[in-house]
């Protein structure tokens, strides 16, 4: 998230198998597979690098899902990610 509160990328940690597709597809490598605890059980789930965190405005500019979805979100076959980008126009 940004700090602004604008921009999000969300994973839904039901539908993430933490497979990494969206990580290689992200042209500026802000995701990452890290191990969480979700409902008790450990999982590798996808994430936000955490230096990324706060500047996704910045970092994530080109891809923009104005018109298109962007790479990360286009590559989920599980549609386990989604981009929130409210644009200020």
């Amino acid at each position: 998230m940004n700090a602004s509160g604008e921009y999000y990328i969300v994973i839904d940690s039901d539908k993430c198998d933490g497979c990494e597709d969206c990580a290689k597809k992200c042209p500026k490598s802000v995701l990452e597979a890290v191990k969480m605890i979700v409902d008790i059980e450990e999982r590798c789930l996808i994430s936000v690098k955490e230096e990324y965190r706060n500047k996704l405005r910045y970092v994530c500019a080109q891809c923009m899902p104005e018109k298109t979805k962007p790479p990360c979100v286009a590559t989920c076959e599980k549609n386990a990610i989604e981009w929130i980008w409210k644009s200020s126009r």
